[in-house]
């Protein structure tokens, strides 16, 4: 074998793949198709569940204080993130190539190997493991084999993945500019279609503009930066020709998610398991959590730690949330995009939005916050959620934080009173820490957690004898 998995795509989710993984103590190859980092700055927005694992990671010191915007949108709809449980509410705004670079010193600091110019071709998956071809370079074998290529990679057909889903009816261009000065727009509904527009710290200013009633072109790559023209001036009235176009793509409502995120030893992450109309900055973040909730799982797997079937669970929870992501952004995007048609509804939301339980509901399913796994006792408040971020003082008088004892990405079994059972047998791969929790807060009154690597808490004390049943699911036999 050349590693325990190969991973194929170094954008963002391949990269935090990779560094997941290492984490869990497996060997990781990172194939990448292009001979350079791309320098086209497609998704800009991390969310709040996506902070809080960087947290989790240890990262966000490198990464700095991005700017942040405390109000998002539910299909233009204004929508207030500033409300939210959690250290960091609102959209952080994080160029592409940022994140990338982050992901990618993080996964080849804890020694993933990442090569560049390596174009998969073809892969045969066997019981055994997965080998695959590179051109020009030869074949390569691994026990399993992630696709992180994104929408258009190799894997998902060559591993026969079913995509079904629907075709594209509309289109929005999108494009960087320099030198222009127009208005900033917020999602701007005119007559002849929609326009937004938002000036950089920089002077460029990124425009998108949809064309109501105008079909989707049967175009082969990116328009050009004369469609973006005409296109803004029909709607809008403005001329931007004279501006300097940076970068210049169009994406569009097309739906589509793989019918399963594993087939045998290949599995699925990112936007090679779902297709879906960038809206709302969710699609850079799901793929990122695809990656969290996976890397974990299969690192136990490749070192005997977990049985394969531990995989099967990664299809049941991300491919759930990853429908139910679809599902908002179909809602959106009829929000966004509907003509007349839509405006009474917009008006009923923009009335309903302002109620903090609509609005908290909104605003956790758009974030993140609100994934919900299965975990035991089922009917708990906090059971399967995220571990909320929370100071704690452990026995030895040491302030920390929940986010702090994650950074290790192993398990975590969280004392915080009960004197939680004997967890030695797994201590390999589970941390038991005695801590004291504010006497207010998510932990209050509750006497132990088991928290997952990913963050989501698998058990909470009270659903039965003990939390063995659920370090033995999660963890294996110890």
């Amino acid at each position: 074998m050349d590693a325990d998995v190969i991973v194929v795509g170094a954008g963002p989710v391949g990269l935090m793949l990779a560094g997941e993984l290492r984490l869990g103590g497996a060997e990781v190859v990172v194939l990448e198709r292009l001979a350079e980092p791309a320098d086209e700055s497609r998704a800009s927005t991390l969310h709040a569940r996506t902070m809080e694992i960087l947290d989790q990671r240890g990262l966000l010191a490198e990464l700095g204080t991005p700017p942040n915007d405390g109000m998002g949108h539910f299909g233009g709809v204004p929508l207030d993130l500033t409300g939210l449980d959690t250290p960091y509410p609102g959209q952080w705004k994080v160029p592409q190539t940022r994140t990338e670079e982050l992901l990618g010193r993080w996964a080849a600091g804890l020694g993933a190997d990442i090569r560049r110019d390596h174009e998969v071709t073809a892969l045969t998956d066997t019981p055994d493991g997965v080998q695959v071809e590179v051109a020009g370079r030869g074949a390569l074998h691994a026990a399993y084999l992630v696709g992180c290529d994104g929408q258009d990679g190799a894997v998902r057909g060559l591993a026969g993945f079913g995509f079904p889903g629907a075709d594209a009816t509309r289109e929005l261009l999108r494009a960087d500019v320099a030198g222009i000065e127009v208005p900033d727009r917020r999602f701007e509904r005119l007559p002849a279609g929609l326009a937004i527009a938002a000036r950089r710290a920089d002077g460029v200013t990124r425009v998108m503009v949809h064309e109501s009633g105008r079909t989707v072109p049967d175009r082969v790559g990116d328009p050009t930066f004369a469609d973006v023209v005409k296109a803004w001036e029909r709607v809008t009235g403005e001329d931007i020709g004279g501006g300097t176009p940076l970068w210049v793509n169009a994406f569009d409502n097309t739906r589509r998610q793989a019918e399963e995120y594993r087939r045998g030893r290949v599995l699925l992450a990112g936007d090679a398991a779902h297709r879906q109309m960038p809206v709302g900055g969710q699609a850079l973040n799901l793929g990122l959590h695809d990656a969290v909730n996976l890397g974990w799982k299969l690192a136990a797997v490749v070192r005997a730690q977990a049985p394969p079937e531990l995989l099967d669970t990664y299809h049941d929870e991300r491919h759930a949330v990853g429908r139910r992501v679809l599902d908002n952004i179909e809602a959106q995007t009829l929000l966004l995009l509907g003509g007349a048609e839509v405006d009474a509804t917009r008006k009923v939301l923009a009335e309903l939005i302002d109620l903090p339980r609509a609005r908290d509901r909104l605003a956790g399913m758009i974030t993140g916050l609100d994934v919900r796994y299965p975990a035991e006792p089922a009917d708990h408040a906090l059971a399967g959620l995220r571990l909320p971020p929370t100071e704690l003082r452990t026995a030895d008088g040491t302030t920390t934080t929940t986010t702090a004892l994650l950074r290790s990405g192993r398990g975590l079994l969280l004392d915080l009173g009960a004197g939680a059972d004997d967890a030695s047998p797994w201590s390999d791969r589970v941390d038991v820490v005695r801590a004291e929790p504010p006497a207010s807060g998510p932990l209050a009154g509750i006497g132990a957690v088991l928290v997952r690597p990913d963050g989501h808490v698998a058990w909470v004390s009270g659903a039965d004898d003990g939390p063995r049943a659920a370090l033995r699911r999660w963890f294996g036999d110890g």
